[in-house]
């Protein structure tokens, strides 16, 4: 009889981490979008903002970023306006071609990636690729680019490890309304 209470405060204990868990998923997806395109992403977690002058293809670009982690990864949505919706094409081969460059990627797979609503663009791709952090450590990136109008996007995960069921949501998840 001496175990009964023993029994019942680890049974307890087990359903209590049990609820716990299931209140706290890893990966709480929710719709966002911005204010300035119709591009609704689907991320994992509450995103944080920022906005950062960048320099595409010779172009001054004001790139605004939501982003945040979940699950051991990081999932960040980009976009910026350009002045001459033209050159999407060069812009988006430039900043898949810095994305890479900055992880010193090792021979990533390509295929291409056109969203409902996107302009078909020859630069519009979705690419994996293992690379290296600022720190070293390795990383691996599922990352696409595409374009609709006078604004490029950019939407990519880095993470250790890469579940093809979170990529999958998260990319199928980039819709315009």
């Amino acid at each position: 009889m001496r175990c009964f209470p023993l029994l019942v405060t680890v049974c307890f204990s087990v359903s209590c981490a049990f609820v716990l868990t299931a209140c706290n998923p890893t990966f709480n997806w929710r719709e966002v979008s911005s204010n300035e395109t119709e591009l609704t992403a689907l991320l994992p977690c509450k995103p944080d903002r920022a906005n950062r002058p960048v320099v595409l293809a010779g172009q001054r670009l004001d790139l605004h970023v939501m982003g945040c982690g979940a699950g051991g990864g990081t999932f960040a949505v980009s976009h910026a306006r350009l002045t001459d919706a033209a050159k999407a094409n060069e812009v988006l081969a430039d900043w898949r071609l810095a994305t890479l460059s900055n992880m010193k990627a090792v021979a990533p797979r390509e295929a291409a990636f056109v969203p409902k609503g996107a302009a078909t663009l020859t630069s519009s791709v979705q690419t994996v690729a293992v690379g290296r952090r600022a720190d070293g450590l390795p990383v691996m990136a599922h990352a696409a680019w595409f374009a609709r109008g006078d604004v490029v996007f950019s939407a990519v995960i880095y993470a250790d490890r890469l579940s093809p069921e979170v990529a999958e949501a998260f990319f199928s998840g980039l819709s315009f309304q």
